[in-house]
C-alpha cells in the first residue's frame, strides 16, 4: 500500500506522536521513510546576518533527523534524510512530488505558538494543498 512515507519533523513534541506512526507504516509496509526538516526561509528578519542564522537553522533541522533517522535504522527501515530551504508547506509539497511519496505523516500543532483550537499553519496548507494523503496526528493534551 505504502512505498515512500514523508515525515516532515521540526523537532518539536508534536512531532513525537506522527514520527511514532510513520515508523510503524514504514515498517508494516516495508517502505522508504523520508525524513525532512525544513530551513524556513520566511522565519529570518531582513536586516539579520542571514548566513549566521541559516546556519544555526541548518543545525537545529540536523539534530531534528538525527534522532528520527537513528531509530528507523535500528528498525530496519530504509531511511533518507534531508534539510532543504524554503517556505514550510510548499517545500514539503515539492518535496513528496519529487520523490512520488504515496502518504505524508505530519503532527498537528508545531512550535511556533499556533492557535490549539486550529492545525497549524504548515500542517493545515499541506492538507489542504496536497495531491497526496496527509495522516494528521494530533498531539497529546496536557494532563
Amino acid at each position: 500500500m505504502y512505498e515512500r512515507i514523508l515525515l516532515p519533523t521540526d523537532g518539536s513534541d508534536a512531532a513525537d506522536r506522527a514520527i511514532e506512526q510513520a515508523l510503524n507504516l514504514a515498517e508494516t509496509y516495508d517502505a522508504r521513510l523520508y525524513v525532512i526538516s525544513i530551513v524556513d526561509q520566511t522565519a529570518i528578519p531582513p536586516d539579520v546576518r542571514a548566513d549566521i542564522l541559516y546556519e544555526e537553522l541548518q543545525e537545529e533541522g540536523e539534530r531534528a533527523v538525527d534522532d528520527i533517522e537513528q531509530k528507523a535504522r535500528d528498525a530496519g527501515i530504509d531511511v533518507r534524510t534531508s534539510i532543504p530551504r524554503g517556505t514550510p508547506y510548499r517545500a514539503i509539497l515539492d518535496f513528496a512530488d519529487d520523490h512520488d511519496v504515496d502518504l505524508i505523516v505530519m503532527g498537528t500543532h508545531g512550535r511556533r505558538g499556533i492557535d490549539r483550537y486550529l492545525l497549524g499553519s504548515v500542517t493545515e496548507k499541506v492538507v489542504r494543498l496536497s495531491e497526496r494523503p496527509v495522516l494528521t496526528v494530533r498531539m497529546d493534551e496536557p494532563s
